[in-house]
Formats: C-alpha cells, structure tokens, sequence
C-alpha cells in the first residue's frame, strides 16, 4: 500500500513539474516573438587622399654584368625622372633585382624537348606613395616620356586609399544605428507599439566600392582601390523588445 501512495506522490510530482516547464517554455517563447529585428545602412562618399603607384623596367642580356650595368643605368635615369616631376628622392623606392635565366624551347628530328639559354633577364620596379594624388596620376599617365629615353618601362594602374577612414567608419555606425532605431519605431507605431530595450545589436562588414558601381558586396568586405571616389556603407542589425 505504502508503495502504491509512492508511486502516485512521485507521479503527481512529474506532472506538476512538467506542467510548470511548458508554461515557462510557452511564456518564454511569446516573450522572444514579442521583439522587433531591423537593419539600418549608413554610407558616405569620400575622395582618396593617398595613391600608391609603381613601374617596372627591366634589361636583358647573355652576359649578366652587362645586363646589371644596363639596369643600374636605367634605375639612375628613371630616379632623376621623378625627381624633375617634383617627387622627394625619399619617396621613390626600388626593389632588389630580379634575375632570371631565359631559355628557348624546341623539338628536335625525333620529337624530343630541347632547351637552349636564351639569356638573362634582370628587372626592378620603382614604387611611389604620396599624398598628392594628382601629381602622382598625371605622372603615372605620362609614362611614355620614361619609355622615350629608351628604358623599356612598364606602368601599373594607380591604387587609392584613404587615411581618415576610421572616422568615417565611426560616423557610417551612427547613421545605421539611427536608421535602424527609426525604422523599429516606425514598425512599432504601426503596429500600436512601443519601443521596450534594445536586446542585441549587431554589425555587417564594411564595403567601398566606387560610385554608382556596379561592383557586387563580398561576406567578408569589399575594398575598392582602383577608383579615387569612394562610396562606402556598412549595415547596423537591432533587436528590440515591444511594449
């Protein structure tokens, strides 16, 4: 008998347990669907204040200090170049030498691979930085004034950066979060709500691309180098609570 009363004592307990999680569960659940999510964008279109550019050159021979000698001559040439267009000497950096054998490849009567030393070829590139973007582009766009002192020079496009762009990812944070807590106040009114606490925030990647680009976003941020104006955004995700 005294195990019997056990028994139920035990089993009304379980139910009374069990009664008591899925009101809590339930009680939960309507408390996490009672909650607002939005997404606010903030973006700010800027000019680069920095430009990165470099050239290579290069020399070509079967003898390795005549060829060493040829680019040694060319990287004087092309030093006093930029320092005629106004470049600082401390600004202009070249690489070390790259050496590299050339070969010529063929087949012989019986269609075996053969190779012959064809030469050496040595280059070296020239990079500048500066601040004065438009020194730098007009520089970069009047190249063949390098190629007519007869140095076989090659231009890269310049690249664009931006110093200050901390501030502006500080400034693009406050304008999402401000968009975003607008439009949960919005959604509220409607719905003849207010606004409770804010239960999470969270922040997207920055993407820069150049203006009116066609250019796609990227999961983990897009940096645009080749353009000098700018558009920059970044996305703010609230949750709040609704009273």
């Amino acid at each position: 008998m005294n195990k019997n009363i056990i028994a139920i004592a035990i089993a009304t307990l379980g139910f009374i347990i069990g009664l008591a999680l899925l009101g809590n569960a339930i009680k939960n659940r309507n408390k996490s669907e009672n909650t607002i999510s939005v997404t606010g964008l903030g973006t700010k279109k800027f000019t680069s204040d920095l430009i990165a550019w470099s050239g290579n050159f290069s020399r070509n021979s079967f003898e390795l200090k005549s060829a060493y000698d040829e680019l040694a001559n060319d990287k004087k040439i092309i030093e006093n170049y930029l320092i005629s267009k106004g470049i600082p000497k401390n600004e202009i950096v070249f690489s070390a030498v790259d050496i590299q054998k050339q070969f010529n490849y063929s087949t012989d009567v019986n269609g075996r691979s053969q190779q012959s030393f064809a030469g050496y070829q040595l280059s070296q590139t020239v990079s500048l930085e500066s601040k004065n973007v438009a020194k730098i582009e007009n520089l970069s766009r009047n190249i063949t004034e390098i190629i007519n002192l007869g140095i076989e020079f090659t231009s890269s496009p310049p690249n664009y950066f931006y110093t200050k762009l901390a501030d502006v990812k500080q400034q693009m944070i406050a304008d999402a979060t401000k968009d975003a807590k607008q439009r949960a106040e919005k959604i509220a009114e409607n719905a003849g709500s207010s606004l409770g606490n804010l239960k999470k925030a969270t922040m997207g990647v920055t993407q820069i691309t150049a203006p009116n680009s066609t250019e796609e976003y990227s999961y983990g941020g897009t940096f645009n180098t080749a353009s000098k104006d700018k558009e920059a955004s970044i996305t703010i995700k609230l949750e709040y609570e609704v009273d």
